[in-house]
């Protein structure tokens, strides 16, 4: 009877811990992440590697991000030809490693430096900074009236609009960890591109040092494709939008994941071991995991048989 009861134990405890944990398959797992960090974002930027682990296999989850290494990130994740920038040196203080890196997300307006000649390659990247590379690639704020007169307040507020910063929890001015900037990109490929567009023409009022310059509105259009195409559906199905796109079609909206990656990442409903609600992820038909909406079952005291 003692053994029955040693197994049912093993048995119970080996289905709470299943209840509890995020699946996954087909991506390589860290040693170091564990269910406190965003594993779906994780693997999802592993499979399309724009993040992975070091040689020691670990990801290093909580270690802060540089501007320099953020930089890195976003060419990785927008697929920026850096190799024609090598030997450009776009600031004085950007090392060697990452320089092809820097200039190229510089050129496509991705990001700016302090000033013409500092980058800030060794301080860490705070949420707001992050979130304004990730929103340029989106399309947003491709003119200086979009911030309003103030860096921080536009950001921030168009980031929560869109949801950007969903799972992140950080205040705006933190640095952000690896955990958090694999989360921010997770969520900035599940978001919809938009193209902006000037309603209305800057007026200059009066002339000289005098000169008072008022900037005309900025309109962000959707982006959209054919209804049920393979690029429009991949992360987000029946998502349709409710006026013409850029392209004067009605139709469904495309998301900077499937604008990336031509529908070949894809993101579907699915459930996991026990029913519950839970996200399918693929990449070019190799399965990197099902993940759970949240835990199927939480337990905070002992069980005893």
């Amino acid at each position: 009877m003692r053994n029955l009861k040693r197994a049912l134990s093993l048995t119970l405890a080996s289905v709470m811990l299943l209840g509890m944990m995020v699946v996954g398959a087909g991506a390589a797992s860290y040693p170091d992440v564990d269910e406190s960090n965003n594993i779906e974002a994780i693997e999802v930027l592993q499979a399309v590697k724009v993040m992975e682990g070091d040689n020691a296999g670990n990801f290093d989850p909580d270690r802060p991000v540089s501007r320099a290494e953020m930089a890195v990130i976003m060419a990785l994740l927008l697929n920026l030809d850096y190799d024609y920038y090598r030997g450009t040196k776009t600031f004085n203080d950007v090392p060697n490693w990452c320089a092809p890196y820097v200039a190229a997300c510089y050129a496509n307006g991705i990001t700016s430096g302090y000033n013409a000649t500092t980058y800030g390659s060794a301080d860490t990247v705070n949420a707001v900074q992050a979130a304004s590379m990730m929103m340029r690639a989106l399309g947003y704020f491709k003119f200086s009236s979009d911030y309003e007169g103030d860096f921080v307040l536009s950001t921030v507020k168009q980031a929560s609009k869109i949801e950007l910063f969903k799972g992140i929890n950080a205040n705006s001015m933190d640095p952000l960890t690896r955990n958090q900037v694999a989360q921010l990109a997770l969520n900035t490929l599940e978001s919809t591109m938009v193209d902006a567009r000037k309603s209305s023409a800057d007026i200059v009022v009066g002339s000289g040092d005098t000169a008072v310059t008022i900037n005309g509105q900025v309109e962000y259009i959707v982006r959209t494709g054919a209804t049920n195409s393979k690029m429009a559906t991949a992360i987000k199905s029946g998502n349709v939008s409710q006026g013409a796109g850029t392209d004067g079609t009605i139709g469904e909206t495309i998301e900077l994941g499937e604008q990336l990656y031509s529908g070949d990442l894809v993101k579907r409903g699915d459930t996991d071991l026990f029913g519950a609600p839970s996200t399918r992820w693929v990449y070019k038909n190799n399965e990197i995991g099902v993940y759970a909406d949240e835990a199927d079952v939480e337990y905070t005291e002992e069980v005893k048989l």
